[in-house]
């Protein structure tokens, strides 16, 4: 027993470590444009086609409640917990005051994979990949808390296991890469997910009641073709950001 102790006391400490260490700034990436093509490619591989969407997806989805819920804590609610479905369907259960507050969570969903995309591009981009890395990792445990269904604890589990394996196993050009690629994919995911949601609104009402749009549009009276709209800045806004910064990582 105190072998096991010690052994599993030695683990957190070298996990930690490997954390602490991901806080060390290193050389931003000089990408070639083959490559960036390459990476382009996978990305629109994992968010566009269904075969892939439908994993690739669950973790796109897992980011949007995680927005909701990062959010709802800004602002001083207090997150109950949350479930991600296999259709990719997501639902965060928080308390606290009406008006602001609500809105607030309610907005930051779609809009959530597109913003954590950009700030992946942009670390790499000034050299603080790492830091996004170990960052990563201890939000994706922290959710864990959280998560109130079999899917999203198993969406969790296997992406904190990702995060944690490439911050412990992962040297920091490879880092690089890893979060560059996740940047561009969550990005080209997150404009899918716009499109879907849009889908909603024109073609498929009778799923209306799934879109944040609506629901919005419910609690504050303003159009949902409005909160759209917002959404769509956002998006596109964060999109446009990070190709500013993967241009500017391009080998001259």
């Amino acid at each position: 027993m105190d072998n096991a102790a010690q052994q599993l006391g030695n683990a957190a400490t070298t996990w930690w470590g490997a954390v602490l260490a991901g806080f060390t700034r290193t050389d931003p990436l000089s990408v070639p444009a083959g490559i960036l093509l390459g990476i382009v490619a996978a990305a629109v591989v994992l968010s566009i086609p269904r075969v892939t969407w439908r994993w690739f997806g669950l973790y796109v989805t897992f980011v949007h409640e995680l927005g909701h819920a990062f959010a709802a804590l800004m602002t001083g609610r207090v997150v109950h917990g949350l479930k991600i479905g296999l259709d990719h369907s997501g639902q965060l259960v928080s308390s606290g005051r009406r008006g602001f507050s609500a809105t607030w969570s309610g907005f930051w969903g779609y809009p959530a994979p597109a913003v954590v995309g950009l700030a992946l591009v942009w670390s790499v981009s000034a050299g603080w990949a790492g830091a996004a890395a170990s960052i990563g990792a201890l939000i994706l445990l922290l959710a864990l808390i959280f998560l109130r269904n079999f899917t999203g604890i198993v969406v969790a589990l296997l992406s904190a296991a990702v995060a944690q394996s490439l911050v412990m196993l992962a040297d920091a050009q490879t880092v690089s890469w890893a979060i560059l690629t996740l940047g561009i994919a969550l990005a080209v995911g997150s404009v899918r997910d716009f499109f879907k949601v849009a889908a909603v609104h024109t073609r498929r009402r009778n799923q209306l009641t799934s879109s944040d749009a609506y629901l919005l549009a419910q609690s504050t009276g303003v159009p949902s073709f409005l909160w759209l709209t917002g959404f769509a800045l956002v998006i596109g806004g964060s999109a446009a950001c990070s190709a500013y910064f993967v241009w500017g990582m391009l080998a001259r």
